[in-house]
């Protein structure tokens, strides 16, 4: 055989001495490692049955998989409903597999080939999936397969366009669990290592899986990062301040000055309650809360409780006026000011937005400004999130919250993973069970795990109203037995999307920004739901766009769009100064109204699921 290289856009056979690697030098080592491996998957097996036979947790894996084979069923019956139809397909895949096998050959035999298009993908990134034949051979396989099968679901007829979304959303799951590169013997790195260390990684994987079901009463809790290394008050959520106010529901953090003078009007932030608020304070330099208080906001944050059986019955409206009024009326006792801006952050702003609606009814003119940081009001193009809810999965859902009063926070995270599987869960899986490793520590990984439950009359609200029935930009949403409209908030919105995001596509934020009755200043941020939010001015990262109202088609708009370098932030700031620039002297925590009940951030944030 001739060396492996290229030769004017052609690929060579490879050098023998390639396959070393892949021999097997100690049976005995080995042979013992996987005993050990086997002994600790037991081990994983028995923390994951030992629940379900305790009848401590029900099997919650059924429903989905249920869900999946049933509509995947529906493309199924489609191709084989028509035996030409059958045939056609099944001959397109094998001729692609024997194209490939071709090719393969021809590089086993030193023969020189047409040069392909690399497809960029970091899972195939080490050189042997290019230069070793049988590796780059299982490789091509599984890009034709998985593009194949996706084609079949794009060109399946007489599906609703649910379903069609469904079936799509689904194949890629499998697609991605699938991957050659999730498999010991499939894998040339993971091969690699398996004979270096004679299977001690997979002693290690083993034990590892073991730890992470224990850790999850019963279920996988995948680790992304070494929880160990951060603590929240500790290396997070560090910004000096203190909790002013509570009730069932939240606390109310307000932030100490950090300047002489601040902007009279106080800044309110409402963060989503399916994540926790300390995501904009993870660090001093990374702090979206600490640069508002550096640049003179007096800045108070609403940190909601992570919920259970006894907030069962806790739904939008009590999130509206136990959470946000009751803010309001925190900020009021502690500053004296009635006049306030206000953010709200992904589901958090979707509740501002209707508590806006809510408001303008009730003539409550307390917000002057809001700021809605990746938010939807407006669910057509909600993205892959919606394959999650229909009329038979919500009210399979609902059934279990009943049951529990709420709904546990690993749901939620397993399905914002699931958005981006294969950079979200096939990686660590292969780096930790695989390979035995450690994953890194990492702030925005350690938040990512730090999860918390939903009441189950909030979240069931929530994907009726929002993702099931689109009802607030249909003026139909009911809050406190008001049907509120969008169209009632006269208020100046500075609505904030980010181009890669996968939970608040901005195509979706941008469809909302024509539904609200006042002034809308629409901008696009580069990167995705968390980093194109969490970008501090001096880190010299990403871009924004702006480009005037939201009308007509994304695309167009963005491609005529301004762009910027750097973070939006002193953009915001700027926007936020135009509206009402007027300062004060620096305000003290609390005032003379309000005493401090604990430091910052708090007790409620502290609660693990």
């Amino acid at each position: 055989m001739t060396d492996s290289k290229q030769e004017n856009g052609a690929k060579l056979g490879f050098d023998a001495k390639d396959l070393d690697p892949y021999l097997l030098k100690d049976p005995e080592a080995m042979a013992m490692n996987f005993a050990r491996a086997l002994e600790n998957l037991g081990k994983a097996a028995s923390a994951w049955l030992g629940p379900r036979e305790r009848g401590e947790i029900s099997d919650t894996v059924v429903e989905p998989v249920t869900d999946m084979v049933k509509t995947l069923s529906r493309v199924t019956e489609y191709w084989i409903s028509d035996p030409r139809r059958t045939f056609e397909a099944q001959t397109q895949l094998m001729t692609s597999f024997f194209g490939i096998w071709m090719r393969s050959m021809q590089r086993m035999q030193g023969e020189t080939i047409k040069q392909e298009a690399e497809r960029k993908d970091k899972r195939f990134a080490d050189e042997d999936w290019q230069k070793n034949p049988f590796f780059e051979f299982l490789k091509q396989v599984y890009f034709v397969t998985a593009d194949w099968a996706e084609k079949l679901v794009a060109e399946t007829e007489g599906l609703d366009e649910h379903t069609k979304h469904k079936a799509g959303f689904y194949v890629k799951q499998i697609t991605a669990a699938l991957s050659p590169t999730n498999f010991v013997v499939t894998n040339p790195q993971i091969y690699r290592e398996t004979i270096a260390t004679s299977g001690e990684n997979l002693v290690r994987g083993m034990k590892m899986l073991a730890e992470d079901i224990i850790a999850g009463r019963g279920e996988l809790r995948l680790r992304q990062t070494d929880m160990t290394k951060f603590a929240v008050g500790r290396d997070m959520a560090l910004t000096p301040g203190k909790v002013i106010a509570q009730n069932e529901i939240c606390q109310i953090i307000q932030y100490e000055a950090s300047t002489e003078t601040v902007l009279k009007r106080p800044l309110l932030i409402c963060p989503p309650w399916i994540n926790k608020f300390y995501i904009l304070d993870l660090n001093p330099q990374k702090s979206f809360i600490k640069w508002c208080v550096d640049q003179g906001h007096t800045v108070f944050v609403i940190s909601w409780v992570n919920p259970d059986s006894r907030h069962a019955s806790k739904d939008w409206t009590a999130y509206a006026r136990e959470g946000v009024d009751f803010a309001l009326e925190t900020v009021e006792k502690a500053t004296g000011e009635k006049e306030v801006n206000a953010i709200g952050y992904c589901v958090g702003g979707t509740l501002l937005a209707a508590t806006l609606a809510l408001h303008a009814k009730e003539k409550n003119k307390r917000i002057k400004s809001a700021t809605l940081f990746t938010t939807q009001v407006d669910f057509t193009h909600a993205g892959d999130l919606k394959v999650f809810v229909d009329e038979e999965q919500l009210q399979a859902l609902e059934a279990h919250m009943q049951e529990l009063g709420y709904l546990d926070g690993s749901r939620m995270s397993t399905a914002f993973n699931m958005l981006r599987a294969s950079e979200l869960i096939w990686p660590y899986f292969v780096n930790n069970y695989l390979k035995g490793q450690e994953p890194l520590p990492f702030d925005l990984l350690f938040w990512n795990a730090d999860s918390t439950r939903m009441a189950a009359a909030n979240h069931a609200f929530y994907l009726r109203n929002c993702y099931l029935r689109n009802a607030l930009t249909k003026d139909e949403m009911i809050l406190d037995g008001k049907t509120l409209s969008l169209k009632d908030i006269k208020i100046p919105i500075y609505n904030l999307a980010t181009r890669e995001d996968h939970i608040a596509p901005a195509k979706s934020v941008f469809l909302g920004s024509r539904f609200f009755g006042g002034k809308v200043q629409f901008v696009v941020a580069g990167s995705g739901h968390i980093a194109g939010v969490v970008n501090p001015p001096d880190k010299h990262k990403y871009q924004f766009w702006t480009g005037g109202p939201a009308k007509g088609d994304y695309d167009a708009w963005l491609a005529k769009a301004k762009e910027t370098a750097g973070s939006w932030w002193p953009h915001w700031h700027a926007w936020i100064e135009a509206q009402n620039g007027e300062r004060v002297a620096a305000r003290k925590v609390g005032g003379a109204a309000l005493n401090a009940i604990e430091e910052a951030p708090g007790s409620y944030v502290m609660a693990r699921s």
